[in-house]
Parts: structure tokens; sequence; C-alpha cells
């Protein structure tokens, strides 16, 4: 099994990718989208799809606080919709509430990163840490 994990946004697409024992998650890319342009770079994820041999998608559902589903989360829920209907392969979604804020916090506590740089780097971040969440939730279910 290998997944790809994707931190879905209104302007860009965390990727991240598991091993193939789907033990650890490793961060690839940063894929320019337009919502609003109906642009979601799925000819992209095709190339990723073929070149790691993707059997599932894992998508981040970033969640209300309160635990409800608002807007963010249901552009995602679309976003597996389409990956479902394009590439007939099954899409997890995760609870990603703080994965974004958490990944900051990490890149300016450890990695001392500049502003300009975490920008850069924050999306892919955030999606290794779905992927890995995914797969850490999956490995203590057996």
């Amino acid at each position: 099994m290998r997944y790809l994990g994707l931190d879905v946004g209104s302007k860009t697409v965390g990727v991240a990718v598991s091993d193939l024992l789907g033990w650890t998650a490793q961060g690839v890319e940063i894929i320019r989208i337009d919502e609003n342009q109906e642009e979601f770079g799925i000819d992209r994820v095709k190339e990723l799809v073929t070149t790691y041999s993707v059997t599932d998608f894992v998508v981040g559902l970033p969640k209300n606080m309160d635990n409800s589903i608002g807007p963010r989360a249901e552009a995602s829920q679309a976003y597996g919709r389409l990956l479902t209907a394009t590439f007939d392969l099954p899409v997890h979604f995760i609870d990603e509430r703080l994965t974004t804020v958490e990944a900051e916090r990490m890149l300016i506590s450890q990695a001392n990163t500049s502003r300009k740089k975490r920008k850069k780097v924050i999306d892919k971040l955030a999606a290794v840490m779905i992927l890995q969440n995914f797969l850490d939730r999956e490995s203590n279910k057996v």
C-alpha cells in the first residue's frame, strides 16, 4: 500500500507520500491550484499517482474547533470526490485541525525558518503531518 497525503487549500495542495510499508510519510511538493478557476492540479496528481504507484489518498479534513464541517472542510470533501471520480482509488479523510499551525511552530522553533521560507514549505509539511497521523492511526489498529 502506498498512500498520497494531501493538504488541500484554495491556492495550493501540499503533497506527501508514504514509504512502501506505510510506516512513514515524506514531503513531496506543493501543487499550485486555483479553486476559484476550478484548476485543481489533477494532471500533476496523476503524474504522482503513476510515479509512486499510489493505492490510496489521505486528505486532511479541516474541521472547525467544535467538530463541525465548515466551508474549508466541504472544499476538501469536494476535492476527495474529484479524486475518487478521477482515479477510482479509496480516499480517506483525517481530521487535520491545527496541523498547519503545528507545522509553522515546528519550522519556527526547530528550524528557525524565516517567514518567507516557511511559506514555501508549510503546506508540504502539513501534508506530511496529515499522512503520518493517518499512518500512525492505521498501525495502531493492527
